[in-house]
């Protein structure tokens, strides 16, 4: 017996979410499946947070850092990265979520999703042109860089414990690992 999954649109999905018909559920949509999303353990939470806060002091007024807020793609997605370090657009945002070409870079913190984070959402973001991708693995606590999409697939992807990095969109900029890594 063939299963056939069925696919929702961004419209659609919008219009479940603003009918409450997913109040209740942590889910995104991928690809045009909405998918649950793990709950957040403590690392996570933590590590997000205070990388969160050290991004924003870092950026400035040059990026606006969102956490865990949607993003808008056009391969029928609406994820929900833990980091999005995107164009400071002000009030545009009240209209609509960003959209790739508003992305500087996406960070997520991963130990019961890794998969997903390191393949599903790097094809994902890669497809739709993302820069830039960061996946922090709670296991390893290692930093896997993503960067320079190509035919929907990262060609670079390096993994970090330690160091400076600077974003692509930010080269002056000098990241620390640890600072991402361990909140």
């Amino acid at each position: 017996m063939t299963t056939i999954t069925a696919k929702w649109t961004l419209d659609e999905y919008h219009r479940m979410v603003d009918a409450g018909i997913l109040d209740d559920r942590h889910v995104e949509l991928l690809r045009g499946e909405i998918v649950e999303m793990p709950p957040e353990g403590a690392p996570h939470a933590y590590c997000n947070s205070e990388a969160s806060e050290y991004l924003i002091r870092l950026l400035g007024d040059c990026a606006t850092v969102r956490q865990t807020k949607p993003i808008i793609l056009p391969n029928s997605s609406e994820p929900e990265p833990d980091l999005a370090i995107v164009q400071r657009l002000g009030r545009e945002y009240f209209n609509h979520h960003p959209y790739p070409e508003n992305i500087f870079w996406l960070v997520e913190y991963s130990c019961s999703s890794l998969d997903k984070d390191l393949e599903i959402k790097s094809k994902l973001y890669a497809e739709v042109g993302i820069p830039e991708y960061w996946v922090v693995n709670l296991k390893t606590f290692k930093l896997v860089v993503f960067r320079n999409p190509q035919d929907g697939e990262y060609a670079y992807k390096v993994a970090f414990s330690s160091g400076i990095i600077q974003p692509l969109a930010f080269p002056d900029v000098d990241v620390e690992c640890d600072r991402i890594i361990n909140g």
